[in-house]
């Protein structure tokens, strides 16, 4: 019996022989990230989250396995939180929030080392930040990260809000090239293949940080609790108005709209795009017309859910063979619960799958590459519980998702510091990889390279890369969750069964 916090620490031993889990890559594929209890390995389980495992003496001998203990459940605590008196007044669910979550800051700013917090300027970090600042004896040590390309550099704004609360501000001016020379690095800090692109800035934010503290607090799972992602306020209305319409209807409109590549839909923008309203005229127009399709086909809200989740609506079309796909629906994998409307329900799937799979995993492992200790105030259980008393109307009130986080942040900052479009922590991931990326790409997408995984349709890969190279398609996403792939391969050598 091995155990670690690391598959790293498994590796070391000398019987360790590590044979990749393929059933596992078509989730990979289409998430990003390998997720639930699987791991990328073979015979290898990932304990879940709030859970025990005892083994007796008596279970080595017999060579078995127990079943983990559940301790905490988020459902669980989703459903007594829904039976406990609602929150409903926009007052009383705003002083709720204050009171759980000023107590969940104020006991994990408790360290006898230096401790400091993230802050891009968003809604969530913005009000960890204020709550501490508010119970702190000097200046709040906060820090961002700032790029080269300002369509992605959010520091000015992390800096205003922090000149507003008084804290004693830095921001790392990352280049583009401190990012890329990251990038080798990836397999060896995540241990298994992880494709959120935004592990590179999480990682240079945490080197930063941890040359000036050890603990930083985090806003994570503010969304994911308290409904800040788009597909939160749209999924449900635009699913109102499809069920209208049958299904062989809409799947013939996808079609049609289909027929035509999206670098087409492109170029006839470029051309004839003077014509439309300005709102129409979009850069992505024919990605944004595919995409549409892709809704239209959805057959349930589920579908249409797990679509918009999906790093990549399609992964098994990367893999070789019809045998390479699990078969299922993608909606399959988010089953549907009782008592959940449906804003619940998308709450409770990103909270136990997109946050346990990818936000945490992010967060863990780039900080603990710099010995940086993350704390999460918002998975405090209290404001857990707080967060379900309210209703999902409140969360998502007035068409703004984190309706009460954003009145409760108000008292602490000027509206006109926050309110501004949701933009995430990217980087230009498509001019990346047809620029400083693209020698490194290409060895990576090399036949011989390839061939090392006979699992993927280097065909169909090689043809996304072509298009992605040649601006047909907005491919970047997809083609990093196989690179991230292949580079954990080349490092790991993983045997294949």
């Amino acid at each position: 019996m091995l155990f670690g916090s690391e598959l790293k620490a498994l590796m070391a031993h000398p019987e360790w022989q590590g044979t990749l889990a393929t059933q596992a890559l078509e989730g990979y594929l289409r998430f990003g990230c390998v997720g639930g209890e699987a791991s990328i390995f073979q015979g290898v389980a990932k304990l879940p989250p709030g859970s025990l495992l005892t083994i007796t003496r008596a279970d080595v001998k017999a060579g078995r396995l127990p079943a983990p203990v559940v301790w905490w459940s988020a459902e669980q605590a989703a459903r007594e939180a829904l039976a406990a008196p609602a929150l409903d007044s926009p007052q009383a669910a705003i002083e709720a929030v204050e009171q759980a979550l000023g107590q969940s800051v104020k006991s994990r700013m408790l360290a006898d080392v230096p401790l400091g917090a993230f802050l891009s300027g968003g809604i969530d970090s913005s009000l960890i930040v204020a709550l501490m600042q508010q119970q702190a004896e000097r200046p709040v040590r906060t820090f961002s990260v700032g790029f080269d390309d300002a369509r992605y550099d959010e520091s000015q704004h992390a800096e205003a809000v922090a000149r507003h609360l008084g804290t004693e501000h830095l921001t790392l001016q990352a280049t583009s090239q401190m990012a890329l020379d990251l990038v080798p690095s990836l397999p060896e800090l995540y241990d298994e293949p992880f494709a959120d692109s935004s592990q590179l800035p999480t990682a240079l934010v945490s080197r930063l940080t941890r040359e000036h503290v050890t603990v930083a607090l985090s806003g994570d799972a503010g969304d994911e609790l308290f409904g800040g992602y788009n597909r939160h306020l749209w999924v449900p209305r635009i699913w109102h108005k499809l069920k209208r319409l049958p299904l062989p209807v809409r799947r013939t409109l996808a079609a049609t709209l289909k027929a035509i590549p999206p670098h087409r839909y492109d170029a006839l923008m470029r051309t004839g795009g003077r014509l439309l309203p300005k709102r129409l005229r979009l850069r992505t127009f024919g990605e944004k017309l595919h995409k549409l399709a892709a809704v239209l086909e959805s057959p349930s809200e589920r579908a249409l859910f797990a679509g918009v989740a999906s790093m990549n609506r399609a992964p098994a079309a990367l893999l070789e063979g019809p045998g390479q796909g699990s078969g299922q629906p993608p909606e399959a994998l988010f089953p549907a619960l009782a008592q959940f409307d449906s804003v619940e329900w998308m709450l409770l799937m990103d909270t136990l799958h997109y946050l346990v799979d990818d936000v945490l995993v992010k967060v863990d492992r780039a900080s603990m590459a710099s010995s940086l200790e993350v704390r999460v105030p918002f998975l405090d259980p209290a404001v857990f519980h707080t967060a379900w008393r309210i209703p999902s109307a409140l969360h998502l009130n007035e068409g703004q998702g984190k309706w009460v986080l954003r009145q409760l942040l108000y008292r602490h900052v000027p509206r006109e510091l926050i309110e501004r479009p949701k933009m995430g922590f990217a980087i230009p991931l498509d001019a990346w990889l047809r620029g400083p990326l693209r020698d490194w790409a290409e060895d990576l997408l090399s036949s011989a390279s390839l061939a090392e995984l006979p699992q993927l349709d280097a065909t169909e890969i090689r043809t996304l890369w072509q298009a992605h190279l040649k601006g047909q398609g907005h491919h970047a996403q997809q083609l990093w969750a196989v690179l991230q792939l292949l580079a954990w391969q080349r490092r790991w050598k993983p045997g294949l069964g």
